[in-house]
């Protein structure tokens, strides 16, 4: 095993030292990247299926967004900060990266759906 995985970053938080494993941490982040590309691709889908176009389109793809974190919240429980470092960033990471997969599946389906 390489010494970067075994890198314990540090932060004092309310008067004592809390420790985070480096690979820990970025194993977390692929993971949930790996869970907003497959909500992205699947509510892509759906939207282009329903037939939604405009500002409804991007108001489904926040409120997918909005619901993933809210299912990650409620798996982690309320020791979430034993796998994340912040409760947004639950919400913000990979947000734009899953925006492009979402637009990529629901100009695809809305156009085999709908168009021909």
């Amino acid at each position: 095993m390489s010494k970067s995985i075994n890198k314990m970053k540090y932060r004092k938080e309310k008067g004592e030292i809390v420790a985070y494993s480096e690979g820990a941490v970025r194993h977390n982040l692929v993971l949930l990247e790996y869970c907003r590309t497959s909500m992205a691709a699947l509510s892509g889908s759906t939207a282009g299926v329903l037939g939604l176009t405009g500002l409804y389109g991007f108001g489904f793809y926040v409120f997918t967004a909005v619901v993933l974190w809210v299912f990650l919240l409620g798996k982690a429980g309320s020791h979430w900060e034993k796998y994340f470092r912040s409760r947004t960033q639950l919400l913000t990471s990979g947000f734009f990266g899953g925006l492009i997969t979402y637009i990529l599946f629901w100009t695809f389906l809305f156009g085999m759906v709908h168009v021909y």
